[in-house]
């Protein structure tokens, strides 16, 4: 697997997300975790495009609004960006591109990038996030499982205020043993057929 998982936007190395793209260029980003929010989704949108764009991406939306994740088999990259994950994780599950996802992925066939919520969607579980997102109606909290930790977004760091409720959130998975990794923003996890190795 090729996994490219961010705190915020690209993070401070998006040199990194560059490389397991193994020379391709060809991008989707699915933005449904901010479907919750019309009025940002579009600024949201255009600035993720944007910054992949200026890594020489050539980057369109997918929307599991009004497409299937099939042509996932044609690109190199799928980005998948922040918001509320219980939305894309909803997204997700409605359009098929759960399983879309998760069998290409793991078999090497593209890479996967993505932030904060488009990072934490990959976990084995969800339980924990509802402090930090609305949750909304009949939430699910299975993550993908492709990776074997959860991921804590936007934490302090002593030269990045972070939000409180991940610092939080973080503590909590600390105090009752559960597997995670707290990222501050600019930090990404680069997984590449091997361990996670933290930019």
């Amino acid at each position: 697997m090729r996994l490219y998982l961010s705190s915020a936007g690209v993070g401070d190395r998006p040199e990194r997300l560059v490389e397991l793209l193994r020379g391709g260029r060809r991008a989707v980003v699915i933005a449904n975790a901010l479907d919750r929010s019309p009025e940002f989704r579009g600024v949201a949108l255009a600035e993720e495009l944007a910054g992949l764009g200026r890594l020489g991406l050539d980057a369109r939306e997918l929307d599991l609004r009004r497409e299937r994740a099939d042509a996932l088999a044609e690109v190199d990259l799928v980005w998948v960006c922040g918001g509320n994950v219980f939305e894309l994780r909803r997204a997700l599950g409605v359009s098929g591109g759960d399983a879309a996802i998760a069998g290409i992925v793991r078999a090497g066939g593209i890479a996967y990038g993505g932030n904060s919520a488009g990072a934490c969607v990959l976990a084995p579980s969800l339980c924990g996030l509802e402090t930090v997102d609305e949750p909304g109606d009949e939430p699910r909290y299975d993550g993908l499982g492709l990776i074997g930790f959860a991921i804590v977004p936007h934490c302090s760091a002593p030269a990045r205020p972070g939000i409180p409720e991940c610092d939080r959130l973080a503590e909590r998975y600390r105090a009752d043993g559960v597997p995670h990794r707290a990222l501050h923003d600019g930090q990404a996890l680069v997984i590449d057929a091997g361990p996670p190795e933290l930019v």
